[in-house]
Parts: structure tokens; C-alpha cells; sequence
């Protein structure tokens, strides 16, 4: 007999939708302070037992509300040239955590800082948004696989830095400036 994968119960999915958004509205609104596994279940409104089944801890549903965040907010552009999609993909990202998604992704570094297993899924969930962007690059035939690594840096470092350390704007003209540069990068010929 085949051995089961899950022996909880399945998840809800309005349920789960429910602890996603009051993570995030939580982490928006209060900060990073206020979230408990108390105030999430009160403010998804469900059971504490429910997140515990679901999750081993705060940590880990902050982690999959930024996956579920990203995966929504940023999806893989397909506008046809390398301009529009790398512009699009830059605007999503930057967009996405600019808003809701900053206090976010600033409680997901705090977490990851204290623990080994946080900071793993973080790694994890920062490799999928860069080999997003490293397909993406590839699939226009502009840059090869060691190559995206460097400009994927380039879009999520500063992504990062403003974040973490200068609160700087992460708004479209950002985007628009960050993807010149990197247009630029990537075809001198591009813009002049």
C-alpha cells in the first residue's frame, strides 16, 4: 500500500486565502510586531488549531503569503519583445513590493535573521523570483544562463536595498530607470 504524502486534514482554500490576507494586512497595517498566531487566526477568522495543522509556525505563512503575493502580483510577462517584457516584469515586481507586499518582505528578512529554516525558504523563494526573471531573458535569446545571474542581481538588489535600508521608492519610475539600464546591459544599442 502506497504511503500517504499528507495525514492532516486538506486545506480550506478560502480558509488558507483567509490566513494569506490577514498575514498581509496584518504585517501592512501593524507591523511585524503585531503578528501572532492568535491575532491571524482572529483576523482570517479561523481556528488557531487551523494554522497549526497548516503551518509549523508564523514564519512559514509569512513566507507563503509572499510566494502566493508574488506568483499573483508578478506573473511572467509576454508582450512580445525583450523592452516590453523586461519593463513589465521590473513594474511588477518593484509595484508589488512597493505596496502591501513591503512590510512583508521586510518581516520575512527579521524572521529569516533568527531562523536556519525561514532562511532557507527565503532563499528558495528568492531563487524561483529570480529564475523567473533569468527565463524570461533567456526565452528572448538576449542572454545565456550564466549571464541573467548579474542582471537578476541587479533587479532584486536594488529591490532589496530600497526594502531594507533606504525605504527608497519602488514605484515605475524606478522601474523605468532600473530597465534602461539594463536594456542598455544587455543591447548597448538600445536608447542611443
Amino acid at each position: 500500500m502506497p504511503a500517504r504524502e499528507h495525514t492532516g486534514r486538506r486545506r480550506n482554500e478560502a480558509a488558507r486565502r483567509a490566513v494569506l490576507d490577514a498575514t498581509s494586512r496584518i504585517l501592512h497595517d501593524e507591523g511585524p510586531g503585531a503578528l501572532t498566531v492568535g491575532h491571524i487566526a482572529d483576523t482570517a477568522g479561523v481556528g488557531r488549531q487551523t494554522i497549526y495543522r497548516w503551518w509549523p509556525g508564523r514564519a512559514a505563512i509569512v513566507l507563503e503569503t509572499a510566494t502566493d503575493l508574488a506568483t499573483r502580483e508578478v506573473p511572467m510577462p509576454d508582450t512580445g519583445t525583450v523592452d516590453g517584457d523586461l519593463r513589465a516584469f521590473v513594474t511588477d515586481t518593484f509595484t508589488a513590493a512597493g505596496g502591501r507586499a513591503r512590510p512583508l518582505l521586510r518581516g520575512m528578512v527579521a524572521a529569516a535573521l533568527e531562523d536556519t529554516d525561514v532562511a532557507a525558504g527565503l532563499a528558495r523563494f528568492t531563487a524561483r523570483r529570480r529564475a523567473v526573471l533569468a527565463d524570461m531573458l533567456q526565452r528572448h535569446d538576449v542572454v545565456d544562463v550564466a549571464d541573467a545571474a548579474p542582471l537578476a542581481e541587479l533587479v532584486y538588489g536594488t529591490l532589496w536595498y530600497r526594502v531594507l535600508i533606504t525605504d527608497g521608492p519602488l514605484d515605475a519610475d524606478a522601474a523605468d530607470a532600473l530597465t534602461d539600464l539594463l536594456l542598455r546591459i544587455v543591447d548597448p544599442q538600445h536608447g542611443g
